[in-house]
């Protein structure tokens, strides 16, 4: 084999980092427009419950997906570390086991999408008009499952190797696709709900198609990776561990968000509104950050593979700097840019009102984010995975304390964005806590063996 997955890793610099980060961070900021579009087409009908049932379907399938976006992350992780080590042969191994696993576990959340959304609905504490409209938009866009999971392990190859330019092209197209789409379908053929989540449908799985082509344009042959290496135990342990962890630590990531939105929809549909106006003001600021979490999973794992202590130390203090200035420029423009934000999104005189009664805690969550997203790019890239599970538990035992406290002393929604923004503060406090520990770890082991590797032409 000698194709080349990306350059050998170079000394880490804020120019590299730049380079890294920015084109994630262009592609991240369209990725909320999944959710935004929907909610402002849907918001313009001017139909609280319509505009509750796209917010708590976006929930919902961000809750499925991310559950799983262990397989883009593990991917991400261990393809930099392969690339590290120069082993391009372990580099479409491990795409492989990824596309693989991605398809079958979508696979089957379409077999089980009936008990998956009694489960959902029940959950959710929603009104009846919200329910009705929400069944119909999650049993159309269900079907994207294994195309977006089975995109999980294609972003994640892209990513690990360093192409972020690529993988702004697949995250851009698959949102020019929704937007589009979304407007035909919702406005154009009046097709209300059903339609966003058929464009969803779609454009999903168009990116996956996308993504093979551009993988096989970098010199990728995952469909040729023989059987008896994709079942080799060793390097299956290693990924199912990788996974496991991260699909564990997700979960608890989840379970922190569904606590929050179904708390919310308990305090009426003005409420759960106004929340997810807001919820997308904050996912626009988190996908700022999680450009620079991208360039820490990249650096910090090619600097792993290639046992390059001092690369992978310079790598993540660079990450957490960029994180913390991008917080707190993000949860200033939230500050000031959000009425106007609350404003296009709905027509709703009540929602808008009770949004920007909220507006000034929502604006501290993207500055309580920026640790912990810096933190889950270097723990990913490094494949510190049972440690940052473990950390992510201990942070919604917070969570659970604070939403505690704060709902029995009647703070209502104030409360929930108050736990929530303490849930951020304290993920960040464990994971730096941990660090220090972690890294003498790493670098005290030896290298992993080199047996079957190849020498991939890096030039």
């Amino acid at each position: 084999m000698t194709h080349s997955p990306a350059a050998a890793p170079v000394l880490p610099t804020h120019r590299r980092v730049l380079a890294l980060a920015l084109p994630m961070t262009l592609a991240n900021v369209t990725t909320p427009m999944l959710g935004f579009v929907g909610a402002a087409v849907i918001g313009r009908l001017g139909d609280a419950a319509l505009l509750g049932a796209v917010a708590l379907g976006a929930v919902i399938f961000d809750a499925i997906f991310w559950s799983f976006g262990a397989l883009r992350m593990a991917t991400a992780g261990l393809t930099a570390q392969a690339v590290g080590a120069r082993d391009g042969a372990e580099v479409d191994r491990i795409l492989a086991r990824a596309i693989m696993a991605g398809a079958l576990i979508g696979l089957s959340l379409v077999a089980l999408q009936w008990p998956i959304a009694q489960a959902a609905f029940a959950v959710s504490g929603a009104s009846e008009a919200v329910i009705a409209g929400l069944a119909t938009y999650f049993h159309i866009r269900i079907l994207s499952a294994p195309f977006v999971l089975a995109s999980y392990g294609v972003l994640g190859s892209v990513l690990g190797r360093g192409r972020t330019d690529l993988g702004l092209l697949l995250q851009v197209a698959i949102n020019l696709v929704n937007v589009g789409l979304t407007l035909a379908f919702v406005l154009g053929l009046g097709m209300g709900l059903a339609g966003a989540a058929l464009a969803a449908l779609c454009a999903e799985a168009a990116g996956l198609a996308l993504g093979l082509v551009v993988l096989a344009r970098l010199g990728s042959r995952p469909f040729r990776v023989p059987l008896r290496d994709l079942r080799d135990a060793a390097a299956l342990r290693r990924t199912l561990s990788v996974n496991l962890d991260v699909i564990l630590r997700t979960l608890a990531l989840i379970t922190a968000i569904v606590l929050f939105s179904a708390l919310g929809a308990r305090q009426g549909d003005v409420v759960l509104a106004a929340n997810s106006v807001l919820w997308n003001l904050f996912m626009i600021g988190g996908f700022f950050l999680d450009g620079f979490a991208t360039a820490a999973e990249t650096l910090c794992g090619q600097a792993v593979g290639a046992r390059d202590a001092e690369a992978f130390r310079r790598a993540s203090a660079l990450s957490l700097r960029w994180c913390l200035g991008f917080g707190i420029a993000v949860g200033l423009l939230a500050f000031l840019g959000g009425p106007g934000f609350i404003d296009f999104v709905t027509t709703s005189t009540p929602v808008r009102e009770t949004a920007r009664a909220y507006l000034p805690l929502a604006a501290l969550a993207p500055l309580a984010a920026a640790a912990p997203f810096a933190y889950d790019g270097i723990y990913i890239g490094a494949t510190w995975t049972r440690a940052m599970r473990n950390l992510m538990l201990g942070a919604l035992a917070i969570y659970g304390a604070v939403l505690a406290l704060v709902l029995a002393l009647g703070l209502g929604n104030t409360g929930l964005w108050l736990a929530f923004v303490a849930f951020l503060g304290a993920r960040g406090l464990f994971q730096a806590v941990a660090f220090p520990g972690l890294l003498r770890e790493t670098f005290r082991r030896p290298p992993p063996s080199a047996a079957g590797k190849t020498a991939p032409d890096f030039a």
